[in-house]
């Protein structure tokens, strides 16, 4: 076991996972920071670095014909950028008292240790991967990066049946199903929840379960799986529940990620109740001077309840990134939180949601009021007007809002950053009613859908006194 170099006069700042958060962190040091100031080494244990995960569901799919597309940076640009980038490379270990991290060649099993003045902590999340039987047969994917990506759509070059069972009904979930049915499969969706998409209130995620019931996906609610049946030759074959089994030629797990945070738990780092790391605004790592964490490995601070949350989404990793950068390379910039805003689709169905749920507001003590209302996505009488349906909560008594949901077609799901503007804003419903949103035909009714919805919580919470 050899030492990477000796230590010179310039700085060295050392960024473990070359995706999102932390090629943008060695990005935007190397910006404010030349290499005869700062020396940058990257370690990331895969093949790819600064891809986009979140075009994974529509690559499989087919929707993007070319995986290069997804990668906004290869590693050869950054090297032209004197980062020292190495690929298959994993950190097994952290030294924080000596400033040090210990990495294994992936391919080789060598290892050494590099030694750092600051560290960037970007590892990412991994796929929840139950521990049942038959979970690590051939032909059981999660979907996370680029390399698991490859590796499913190797298995379904390989693959003569044309079954798919999808474990778990959240976004990866229902993206997913999509990219099997655009595939030709015929998909089966086994969900735990009272109905998919546990991101929404389950009278909305109704809509959902009913729409993807009318594009052919087969919906299994309420079902925890039990095991994964494999056959003769070791392959999957099935997914039991306690009631059913459904064949399988091929098994997505889309139940959700955790943080992948075992490096930094063993290095005695502070974490949140949901396993991420717990960073101040400046995105360091609490009580740790020279470490910082960003993207899908860290919790953040829901701005509407003032909790700590683990949401992890590409728009956050790459601010996180840019945050970072900043404060290594000598200059300053902070995350102040999130509203928790997300949008997906399945098919021609779009979902989003900002903010609260019902249950998220109870869990924090708000009192509220909760309206449903059903409109278009353009002037009715205009030709493709498509119906949707928007949900909104406000406090009881400020009239704050709290949270918005949307199920819909062409048109719905990006409504839903009118609601996130306006959380981030501390804004009434009252005062949502009279924003000057752009309107013609073509494009909306007179009252935006989410201005109707605005009316009539505002209503609601006069009438509640």
């Amino acid at each position: 076991m050899g030492t990477s170099g000796t230590r010179s006069a310039r700085e060295r700042l050392v960024v473990i996972g070359g995706d999102a958060a932390g090629m943008s962190a060695a990005s935007q040091a190397r910006r404010l920071k030349g290499p005869d100031e700062l020396e940058i080494v990257a370690f990331e244990r895969g093949h790819f670095t600064s891809y986009s995960a979140c075009g994974i569901p529509y690559w499989v799919g087919g929707d993007v014909g070319d995986r290069d597309l997804l990668i906004a940076r290869t590693p050869k640009e950054h090297r032209a950028r004197d980062i020292d980038l190495r690929l298959r490379t994993e950190v097994t270990e952290l030294d924080l008292d000596r400033g040090r991290v210990r990495a294994r060649d992936v391919d080789s099993g060598a290892e050494s240790w590099t030694s750092y003045d600051k560290l960037v902590i970007a590892t990412g999340a991994r796929p929840i991967r139950p521990e049942l039987p038959g979970m690590d047969a051939p032909g059981v994917h999660g979907v996370q990066t680029l390399d698991d990506g490859q590796a499913l759509l190797d298995t379904l070059a390989r693959t003569r049946g044309r079954r798919a069972v999808v474990v778990g009904a959240g976004y990866i979930g229902v993206e997913m199903a999509e990219a099997m049915i655009n595939r030709g499969y015929e998909v089966t969706v086994v969900n735990r929840g009272e109905e998919p998409m546990s991101t929404l209130d389950p009278d909305m995620g109704r809509l959902v379960h009913e729409a993807m019931e009318g594009m052919g996906i087969t919906m299994v609610n309420g079902a925890e799986v039990t095991k994964l049946s494999t056959g003769d030759d070791g392959r999957v074959r099935a997914v039991a529940t306690a009631d059913a089994e459904f064949p399988a030629d091929v098994v997505v797990l889309g139940i959700g990620v955790r943080p992948e945070t075992a490096l930094a738990r063993a290095a005695g780092l502070p974490l949140g109740e949901h396993g991420g790391l717990l960073t101040d605004r400046s995105m360091r790592v609490r009580g740790h001077e020279n470490v910082w964490a960003g993207g899908d490995c860290v919790e953040v601070l829901d701005l509407v309840s003032g909790q700590q949350r683990h949401i992890p989404l590409g728009t956050h990793a790459n601010k996180h990134g840019q945050i970072i950068g900043a404060n290594v390379g000598g200059g300053y910039a902070t995350f102040p939180g999130v509203v928790g805003t997300a949008v997906s689709k399945v098919c021609d169905l779009e979902i989003a949601r900002t903010g609260l749920r019902e249950k998220d507001a109870r869990r924090v003590g708000l009192r509220f009021e909760a309206v449903t209302i059903e409109s278009t996505s353009r002037a009715g009488y205009y030709p493709s007007a498509s119906p949707m349906t928007v949900k909104m909560l406000a406090e009881l008594r400020t009239g704050r809002l709290l949270g918005l949901q949307i199920v819909g077609r062409e048109g719905a799901g990006k409504r839903v950053d009118i609601a996130a503007v306006a959380l981030t804003a501390g804004m009434t419903v009252d005062q949502m009613t009279v924003l000057d949103l752009g309107y013609a035909p073509p494009f909306s009714p007179v009252w935006d859908p989410v201005l109707v919805a605005a009316r009539k919580a505002a209503t609601r919470i006069r009438g509640a006194g």
